[in-house]
């Protein structure tokens, strides 16, 4: 399989990750991911979304090892310095599934907290739903699981289309238009690092033509099955969406209804963010998961 390697050179002198890389081979693809703070702690595991990379979780990961967690953060294959296909019809939404449960797996990962938004929430609760006995407790913010018989914002519907027509699909502006904070140049360079260019960016590119829209999409089976699962799933779940994100705003209610274990949870909304709440409040929505971990 045909794959593209981001040179190492364009992640050097970052702002704020100093953290060592990590790989591991999945279906013949090189994924890269963070592993950081004590190797026997519980593990959080930080999955990004779109246009993202792991450099996103940069501000929360010190706040899990502080507290004892072993914080892992991976790049989804056509991101960050995870292998790129330069062909986007070779990205799936099933395929992605396969992926991070063929990584979960090589890692040996149990009782692990899922943290996750966006893209990162659409694989997430599709491996949790699939695989709940791997899961400890879930805390998803600025995220969903839609199944195409949901009515999408309108403003994701314009998003969509911009995604696949405009000629130039700059990485990190789209990053810093979905933050309430103005990135400074450095930070908008570290979301532009992985894609060298536009050869790079399928997977970037393609992920918002394969959320599902209608009931007729290819993935609507499988999301509905793990909807069918979650409202099972009686673990801790929690919902820390942010107050400014035109996406997923209000989507939160929808998993504070169906999901069990949801209920009675320190439910919160992260006041002053965007849809990136993890670039907005990174520490806070940090420590708002540390919390809710130490509830048991």
């Amino acid at each position: 399989m045909e794959a593209l390697r981001t040179p190492e050179e364009r992640f050097e002198n970052l702002p704020d990750y100093p953290f060592a890389p990590n790989y591991l081979e999945v279906d013949g693809l090189r994924m890269h991911y963070v592993d950081e703070g004590p190797k026997d702690g519980e593990v959080v595991l930080m999955l990004h979304g779109e246009p993202s990379w792991s450099f996103l979780y940069r501000h929360m990961i010190p706040v899990f090892v502080e507290a004892g967690y072993r914080a892992i953060a991976p790049d989804l294959i056509g991101f960050g310095k995870s292998d790129k296909l330069p062909d986007r019809a070779s990205y799936t939404y099933q395929r992605y599934v396969d992926w991070m449960w063929d990584w979960f797996q090589a890692m040996q990962l149990k009782d692990v907290t899922l943290v996750c938004q966006d893209w990162g929430s659409l694989i997430g609760l599709r491996l949790v739903a699939e695989h709940p006995d791997a899961f400890a407790r879930v805390a998803l913010g600025n995220g969903g699981l839609p199944t195409g018989d949901q009515k999408m914002p309108e403003m994701f519907l314009k998003w969509q289309s911009f995604s696949q027509k405009v000629p130039e699909f700059a990485v990190g502006a789209i990053v810093n238009g979905g933050c309430t904070t103005d990135l400074s140049d450095e930070v908008i360079a570290g979301y532009d690092a992985p894609f060298p260019d536009e050869s790079y960016k399928e997977a970037a590119r393609i992920f918002p033509s394969l959320v599902p829209t209608t009931p007729e999409d290819p993935s609507t089976k499988a999301n509905r099955a793990a909807w069918a699962s979650l409202q099972t799933f009686f673990k801790p779940f929690l919902t820390a969406f942010s107050d400014s994100d035109p996406i997923t705003a209000g989507g939160e209610k929808f998993f504070q209804k169906m999901v069990p274990g949801a209920q009675g949870q320190p439910h919160t909304t992260i006041t002053g963010a965007g849809h990136f709440l993890q670039e907005d409040k990174g520490p806070e929505f940090a420590r708002i998961v540390v919390d809710f971990m130490r509830l048991g």
